[in-house]
């Protein structure tokens, strides 16, 4: 129970909550590229990404637009900061000045334009504001969105450092029932008689699990995956459902980039 306390205490109380409700919390991926564009990068995926040519300076700020009608004022990233979240590469590799590839191996940044993009959040469909790059060895653009999430607040910055959780994802099959799938650590390797519970309060529901005692000797913990269905005492409602060991909702694990600022 007081894992269960403080995943609850957390989310009402470090600003997770009103990030959750009020705040920009994307439900895809950050950066969009036409299917010919990404089937080369998947090709020549060692290849590094450098700046090539001068790049605009940011707008000061930007908007984000719900089909609803609400708005956001929100801080805006740079073109430069785009590329770094588009790259696998560490920021001190997109300047040629600090790192270079060999020759035709790298893919070059020669513009950016400032401009938006359509992208599913939490609040619905929004039009939000973005970077689209211009390479010259590359077929097409790519945009980013240019939204300064870690200024804006996420919700993992807000949580701060949790554990791995064990909960998956869920599945809700009518107002009060989920089908709820887990991963847990055996240490036989053989499936074990793992409890599911579920502790609703107001505005959450904290799932978590309960595995039997495995002995306190070396452990392999050889990953295991589970699922069960729980009930609810009450509908679930706009209740967030969060994980017990994280202390975050379940459905960072669905969508990565909803709970984190950083690369998309």
């Amino acid at each position: 129970m007081e894992q269960v306390a403080q995943a609850v205490s957390t989310w009402r109380t470090t600003g997770a909550a009103e990030i959750w409700r009020t705040g920009f919390v994307p439900l895809e991926d950050l950066s969009k590229m036409p299917q010919k564009v990404r089937k080369q990068i998947g090709h020549d995926e060692e290849y590094g990404w450098v700046v090539a040519g001068p790049l605009p300076a940011s707008p000061a700020g930007a908007q984000v637009r719900w089909d609803d009608g609400s708005t956001m004022q929100v801080p805006v990233i740079g073109p430069s900061e785009a590329l770094v979240a588009v790259s696998p590469w560490p920021e001190e590799w997109i300047w040629p000045s600090r790192h270079t590839y060999p020759d035709g191996e790298a893919y070059k940044l020669t513009g950016a334009t400032f401009t938006t993009m359509r992208l599913k959040t939490l609040r619905g469909m929004a039009t939000v504001p973005a970077w689209r790059l211009h390479f010259s060895n590359l077929p097409g653009p790519i945009d980013h969105v240019a939204v300064d999430q870690k200024a804006v607040g996420a919700i993992e910055d807000a949580v701060g450092d949790s554990l791995p959780g064990d909960i998956t994802d869920f599945e809700v099959l009518d107002e009060r029932t989920f089908l709820v799938k887990y991963d847990y650590g055996s240490c036989g390797g053989e499936p074990l008689d793992v409890t599911l519970r579920a502790d609703e309060q107001p505005d959450v529901v904290v799932l978590g699990i309960d595995v039997p005692s495995q002995g306190s000797g070396p452990c392999a913990g050889t990953g295991r995956l589970g699922q069960d269905v729980i009930r609810l005492d009450e509908p679930l409602g706009d209740r967030v459902v969060l994980d017990a060991t994280s202390r975050l909702p379940v459905l960072c694990r669905r969508a990565h980039n909803a709970c984190r600022a950083g690369r998309g």
